[in-house]
């Protein structure tokens, strides 16, 4: 900071002082600290005898060097190329002008180090925005895993979630991850739930049994339109994360290694008839994901209304607002920073 600068600062906590301001706080306001400030008011009229180096660098590249980086990575043999294909190629003909950070640097500073490729630069876009207003229109499904007994083993559980009622469709409980297993339980809940072809949205990360062939041919047979996150993003599958962190959140989730896959298998039936029957979730107004995926969460939700009105009749000076919303939730939306809007203020990314 020049002398100007701290006769400035050292006038200005002066001036707040007299005003009855503390100088601790007016200097921490000027980024100083009031051990400075004392100093600069001792040093007051001295010049900063600080000089700095006299010379750069000895092995600065001069300024002819610089432009012939530019001139060989915009030439057009190099243009299309990044310095770490340029250099090497430059070696190869017995030709070193700078190093690799060198190019770099130098192409960063004159806004020339972009993508270069024909294809433009690769980018992973958010997997499309999906409305659900009514069961089995989207299911959102995943692999978690199950500790087994054996140290390094794991059984793995599928499970299928309706986006729109949250409830499980359909679940399995294997010793591997497979591709044909998965399609399998896709043809099971399909059947089940008596999925119409071009009806459902199936989305999925981009694990081996979510791409491939067998469950792709799966889904193109019975119509179901796949729908994949972006690579190693798992928040474009929120719905099933949550899932598993319902499943591994519970209180009887053992906190030992399951015995044997049958073991495995029992628990996790019984979580599910808790979790579509009697779990009310918090994101389609505290029921049932059975009651709303049947059509019974309009009764539920109706004589809760009746309930909170009826208190409201009888003392009403408790109630300065209208009463807790008990309306259906509408809508949900799978990938909905894709649309841009804000959610309804009761839905959240919980199971």
């Amino acid at each position: 900071m020049s002398a100007e600068d701290r006769r400035t600062a050292v006038k200005l906590v002066t001036e707040a002082a007299t005003s009855g301001a503390r100088r601790a706080p007016a200097c921490r306001i000027l980024g100083i600290t009031l051990r400075t400030l004392q100093r600069w008011e001792t040093e007051a009229g001295r010049e900063d005898r600080r000089r700095g180096p006299h010379s750069g660098p000895a092995n600065t590249l001069s300024e002819e060097e610089r432009e012939q980086v530019v001139s060989i990575a915009t030439s057009l043999e190099y243009r299309d190329l990044p310095p770490s294909q340029i250099v090497p190629r430059l070696a190869d003909k017995g030709i070193y002008v700078a190093s690799e950070s060198s190019f770099y640097r130098i192409l960063r500073h004159e806004r020339l180090l972009a993508y270069r490729g024909k294809s433009g630069e690769r980018r992973h876009h958010r997997p499309d925005a999906y409305r659900a207003t009514e069961a089995n229109q989207v299911w959102s499904w995943d692999i978690t895993y199950l500790r087994a007994a054996v140290r390094g083993r794991f059984y793995y559980l599928y499970l299928i979630v309706d986006v729109w009622s949250r409830k499980i469709v359909c679940w399995a409980v294997h010793e591997r991850e497979d591709s044909e297993l998965a399609a399998a339980l896709i043809r099971q809940a399909a059947y089940r739930e008596q999925v119409e072809p071009g009806s459902l949205i199936l989305h999925s990360d981009n694990g081996g049994p979510m791409k491939g062939a067998t469950m792709l041919a799966t889904l193109q047979w019975l119509g179901i339109v796949p729908s994949f996150s972006r690579p190693r993003v798992s928040d474009d599958n929120a719905f099933s994360e949550a899932l598993f962190s319902t499943v591994k959140g519970r209180p009887e989730y053992p906190s030992k290694p399951f015995e044997h896959l049958e073991a495995a298998r029992d628990w996790v039936e019984e979580f599910v008839r808790w979790y579509n029957h009697e779990h009310l979730h918090s994101a389609i107004r505290f029921v049932s994901p059975a009651d709303r995926h049947d059509g019974i969460e309009h009764e539920v939700l109706g004589l809760r209304k009746q309930v909170y009105e009826a208190a409201r009749r009888r003392n009403p000076e408790r109630w300065t607002r209208e009463t807790r919303c008990w309306d259906p939730v509408e809508e949900v939306v799978l990938n909905r920073d894709q649309l841009n809007v804000k959610p309804d203020t009761q839905e959240r990314k919980t199971a």
